[in-house]
């Protein structure tokens, strides 16, 4: 399909953009690479979970209005977004570890599902054209760990641990509002489209995540630890972080200027043969480091994590014109070189790898 596409700046200078879950890791990086495109950005997220995380790095160099408020607050929710009337919405607010959903389940589920229907609901009173895109995860589908299946956006959903069943939830909710509230046969009257962005693996500076591969790793060796290994065997679609948010990018404007040809699901990962074991990214990182040591430290009592999951990203390639420009062991290099930066050149040094990627 041959669609005229735009370049980021040309879709969001000057626009409102509303992010939901601003202070986080994937959040942080898309404030970073919005301000560098001149958009206007509001957020609104709980406070930032770490002192010296990547959001209270960056937050004194970008211009941005923030809103410290959960998104289980529907009316504050309602108010922030009535009063800043955005052109853009995206919906990143979450709970988004596999390993907490087993200790907090039920509030897995408030935030992710419930959490995205408050989201929605203050949408549908929002009285002017509005372009969501709501965040959910690779994790969506019914996974069946076979390494022959490629899973494309119509595949069935669900999930075995609560975090990946809250996904699935907040997709049928997406697809709830888009039918009842935003349906495309009624978008003169209300103006509001949607879509969905599934990505996962998601690897770059400012991750300080706890159970994530990446954080274990640069904690190991930072106090010149063993990095311990849970499943080195697992192959995940690993990718650079700026690579689904520039996907998250153009499906936004692009379903903006479309609202009728783009409302729907997307995956966003690795080509299909740039796939990596846990165990082959460890040891990438280390190399990259320049020192450090590895043990398998697999726990058959462990809370269930899928061993293998790949996705068809087609629909993106041939939709959007959007694909990955970084292999794994490059997103791998990218990530572990930010991490080696001094506390006082890591904002600089965030702002140039968006400025390097976006030249690429």
């Amino acid at each position: 399909m041959e669609n005229m596409v735009k370049s980021p700046a040309e879709y969001y200078h000057n626009k409102k953009v509303f992010i939901t879950g601003h202070t986080g890791f994937k959040g942080s990086w898309l404030c970073a690479l919005l301000y560098n495109l001149n958009a206007q950005i509001k957020g609104y997220a709980l406070e930032p979970e770490y002192i010296d995380g990547l959001y209270n790095t960056l937050e004194p160099f970008m211009n941005i209005q923030s809103v410290i408020a959960d998104i289980r607050d529907k009316q504050r929710l309602k108010e922030e977004i009535e009063n800043f009337e955005p052109d853009y919405v995206f919906h990143l607010a979450a709970q988004p570890l596999v390993r907490r959903s087993y200790q907090i389940p039920a509030e897995t589920f408030d935030v992710n599902v419930t959490g995205t229907a408050n989201l929605l609901e203050a949408l549908i009173s929002l009285k002017k054209k509005c372009t969501i895109v709501v965040i959910t995860t690779d994790k969506v589908y019914e996974n069946k760990e076979d390494n022959s299946i490629l899973y494309e956006e119509d595949n069935v959903l669900g999930g075995y641990d609560p975090y990946s069943a809250s996904k699935a939830c907040a997709e049928l909710v997406i697809s709830s509002f888009r039918n009842s509230f935003f349906n495309s046969q009624n978008y003169q009257q209300h103006q509001k489209t949607i879509a969905s962005a599934r990505a996962g693996n998601v690897i770059g500076g400012g991750d300080w995540n706890k159970d994530r591969i990446i954080p274990d790793i640069i904690r190991a060796l930072k106090n010149d630890n063993t990095i311990s290994v849970r499943n080195p065997g697992a192959i995940r679609p690993w990718q650079h972080v700026l690579e689904p948010l520039v996907g998250y990018l153009l499906l936004g404007g692009m379903l903006n200027d479309a609202p009728q040809q783009f409302s729907k699901a997307y995956n966003f990962g690795p080509l299909p043969d740039d796939h990596l074991t846990v165990k082959e990214l460890v040891e990438i990182a280390i190399k990259t480091w320049g020192s450090g040591e590895w043990e398998d430290n697999s726990d058959a009592s462990a809370p269930h994590e899928a061993g293998l999951l790949k996705l068809s990203i087609q629909r993106a390639l041939e939709e959007l014109n959007w694909r990955p420009k970084l292999n794994a062991q490059q997103a791998i290099g990218w990530t572990v070189n930010w991490y080696k930066q001094a506390p006082e050149t890591i904002a600089a040094y965030t702002f140039q790898q968006i400025k390097d990627y976006l030249s690429l």
